[in-house]
């Protein structure tokens, strides 16, 4: 059911940018129990890249959903329906860009979690228990809110008082770019001479792999917690990483290598750009009218 899964768009971009360090499959949401991050340090916070600009930051993302969601509110209420609002994530839940872009870099996630990624938040499991009961909504209302194909009932009338005549998001030029960029800065000289550091710091310990992006995805992690050696090993891979500068090193050959795309691709991007702001625009004024007036909040 299209509207009830619109996280796809931002989490293929995530995906696209991180699947080479990710170490196992993340559970179901469901599945895990709530929890809070532990603290991000600065250097895996401080990595800002130029594509930064044209991607979907969650937090933009999530606004765009809410909007939606408080415009598909009022549209089942109008009909004689409930509708079961989308709680808010919040901001401290909300994950720094670029987070594991070039491996495991915060000290305090690898001692607790190693090389898995950190359970999910307590507002990002209620949001998601919403976003789960809406795939087993009674007929009446299923069909109420996203007609007999998914795509109209209430879902079409919200997308378009939200969008008007703006085209739909689209994130594929960036998608492509970032993982281009991603790739091309893996063979930057610089890089590969610092990555080479890194593995030789990282052999001191026993622990031989070829780039830092092996480490992440080892199948020796594919456990369902993460064991002591890897929790071991993820701390010597922060460790190894700091001591090298391999995130500033790897990071300031990515800014160049992505301002050249930006160059090359400006023309789509600048309109995936102007695209992606103005549904956020519209999706903070309907916000900032619902949030005024009591409506659309959880």
């Amino acid at each position: 059911m299209p509207f009830s899964r619109p996280r796809a768009a931002a989490a293929l971009a995530l995906l696209l940018a991180t699947a080479a360090c990710t170490a196992t499959p993340e559970e179901p949401p469901s599945a895990r129990p709530p929890a809070a991050r532990p603290p991000v340090n600065r250097q895996a916070d401080a990595v800002r890249l130029p594509l930064d600009a044209y991607g979907p930051k969650e937090a933009d993302t999530q606004a765009v959903d809410d909007a939606k969601d408080v415009l598909m509110g009022r549209c089942m209420n109008s009909r004689g329906l409930a509708w079961r609002p989308l709680p808010r994530v919040g901001a401290q839940d909300l994950e720094p860009e670029n987070l594991r872009r070039y491996g495991v870099a915060d000290a305090e996630t690898a001692g607790r979690y190693g090389y898995h990624a950190p359970p999910v938040p307590p507002s990002v499991v209620r949001r998601d228990s919403v976003w789960d009961a809406r795939d087993s909504l009674p007929d009446a209302e299923r069909i109420a809110a996203y007609g007999s194909t998914g795509q109209g009932g209430c879902y079409q009338t919200a997308r378009k008082q939200l969008g008007g005549g703006t085209a739909p998001l689209d994130y594929e030029v960036f998608n492509r770019l970032t993982l281009a960029s991603l790739e091309a800065s893996q063979r930057a000289p610089e890089v590969g001479d610092t990555m080479r550091k890194w593995s030789a710091c990282m052999a001191k310990s026993g622990l031989r792999f070829k780039d830092a992006l092996a480490a992440g995805g080892s199948k020796r992690w594919d456990t369902d917690e993460p064991t002591e050696a890897e929790r071991a090993a993820a701390r010597t891979d922060v460790a190894c990483k700091k001591s090298t500068r391999l995130v500033t090193v790897w990071a300031q050959a990515e800014t160049r290598i992505q301002q050249q795309l930006i160059r090359q691709h400006a023309g789509p991007l600048k309109q995936a750009k102007d695209r992606k702001d103005r549904w956020l625009a519209a999706a903070r004024r309907v916000l900032a009218e619902a949030d005024g007036g009591g409506a659309g909040t959880s």
